[in-house]
């Protein structure tokens, strides 16, 4: 069970990033102890964790004020992200005890393959796939043998599209039958990449480990371009409510 300042955090994270609050507005601990009925220690220790984040910055002797992300800031870490995780799969292709992980890594794909060859593209179905995609990319990064790559991974996991393993399934594509399809060719093109990514780590192919890697990794980049051609100016909202996905949602959900 989560601590009281760390559900704080999320609530008030949530806040920032949907724009509930505005940019460069200050954040009362007197206001945010009454909004959420509590006392001002965990609103103190919330927004130290915010500040941590970077969603809102100290201002000596006025408190906290907004730092809401901005796409821009999306979009450059998501490239780092990209990288991150295909140097842990370098990394675990050379690892000597990445045998006894590959089962987890294989059991992933294969349910990921049932899902997909069902056809069902429900909120059920959808959030049962990011749950294996998000358990495969996790196993690499947290058995990678480099406990920073994890760690710098985890320091942006809190921005919407940053989770490891978060996916995006656009609504207004899976309006219709024929974009269900088409969703579903992508989800066995990106299953298809995790399964070159699994026999080049079984191998020991760290070169090609990392390169389908980041070719897996861009298609985040490419989603993001290609809801930035529907707005003039995107924000963080747009993104979600493209994806259609709660920034709240359980963190075990979430490619």
């Amino acid at each position: 069970m989560e601590s009281i300042d760390t559900e704080l955090a999320a609530q008030i994270r949530n806040d920032i990033i949907l724009g509930t609050y505005n940019e460069e507005e200050r954040l009362s601990e007197a206001r945010l102890s009454d909004k959420h009925n509590v006392s001002r220690t965990p609103v103190r220790l919330a927004l130290r964790m915010l500040e941590h984040e970077g969603l809102i910055r100290r201002s000596q002797g006025r408190g906290y004020y907004v730092n809401a992300p901005k796409v821009a800031d999306i979009f450059q870490a998501v490239q780092v992200r990209g990288h991150l995780e295909s140097l842990a799969a370098r990394l675990m292709a050379q690892s000597p005890g990445r045998h006894n992980i590959l089962p987890n890594l294989e059991n992933a794909i294969d349910e990921i393959d049932k899902l997909v060859n069902a056809g069902k593209m429900d909120d059920a179905s959808l959030r049962l796939m990011q749950k294996q995609n998000a358990y495969f990319h996790k196993t690499i990064l947290q058995n990678c043998g480099n406990e920073y790559v994890g760690f710098t991974c985890s320091r942006i996991s809190h921005l919407p599209m940053l989770e490891a393993g978060s996916m995006v399934f656009d609504q207004q594509v899976l309006s219709t039958q024929e974009g269900i399809e088409r969703s579903l060719f992508r989800l066995r093109l990106g299953n298809s990449q995790h399964k070159v990514i699994f026999e080049a780590i079984q191998s020991g192919d760290a070169v090609r480990a990392e390169g389908v890697m980041r070719e897996h990794s861009n298609t985040m980049v490419e989603y993001i371009k290609v809801f930035e051609k529907r707005n003039d100016e995107l924000t963080i909202k747009d993104l979600i409510g493209y994806s259609g996905l709660s920034v709240t949602s359980d963190q075990e959900t979430t490619e």
